[in-house]
């Protein structure tokens, strides 16, 4: 399943529109700004008590666990998806104090891993962390063009990199030559001091973190 950071963006914008409604909301700034950055990072986040019920969730969580529920429905709709992604877990442990799910795709079984958490009360609640391998991680188009000075036709190219696509890809889709996008990949590199596809694509996944 591939979390498509575009569409957590406007998830969180419609959450921020909507009040916040249906998904608890972090008790402070401090946990508002952890909330948004491990959404741009593509990071679910998942509150579970001790009856196995979802309480909070973060945009990256509803999107990997694909909940289109309403706000009165939500939490409903997020813990039978969690449910039944632990189920295709084999020999899964409990879920401690802190637990981490890596997912590979809806059809594979996630690895689920409980991590050591001192700090956490140990009150039968779980915080849970979903990592979706199969994310591809967008910068913002606005800070790519601030930071490296990038055309819009190099951005539009940088992020459909970004996104998995390869060179070949990006000229059927956009309907360009192959030479003007090679044109453009040599540009992207100069700009910013990356010289293989692959360095370029780890440069753009680490900037994605950035607001």
């Amino acid at each position: 399943m591939t979390s498509d950071p575009g569409e957590i963006s406007r998830s969180v914008a419609a959450d921020r529109d909507e009040g916040n409604s249906g998904v608890a909301s972090p008790r402070n700034y401090q946990g508002a700004f952890a909330l948004t950055t491990l959404d741009r990072l593509g990071c679910g986040y998942l509150v579970v008590e001790h009856r196995r019920r979802i309480v909070e969730a973060n945009a990256a969580a509803r999107l990997i666990l694909r909940c289109t529920a309403s706000s009165g429905e939500e939490f409903d709709q997020l813990t039978s998806a969690f449910m039944r992604l632990l189920a295709r877990a084999p020999h899964r442990p409990p879920l401690g104090p802190l637990c981490w799910v890596v997912i590979w795709n809806q059809h594979e079984a996630p690895f689920v891993l409980n991590q050591a958490a001192d700090a956490l009360p140990h009150d039968g609640t779980s915080v849970v962390m979903l990592v979706d391998l199969d994310a591809h991680l967008r910068p913002n188009p606005f800070m790519l063009q601030r930071m490296f000075g990038l055309t819009t036709a190099e951005t539009r190219l940088a992020l459909l990199l970004a996104s998995g696509d390869l060179p070949v890809d990006v000229a059927r889709k956009l309907h360009l030559s192959r030479t003007t996008v090679r044109s453009q990949l040599s540009a992207l590199f100069a700009k910013t001091n990356t010289k293989r596809q692959a360095e370029l694509v780890t440069l753009l996944t680490r900037i994605a973190i950035l607001p």
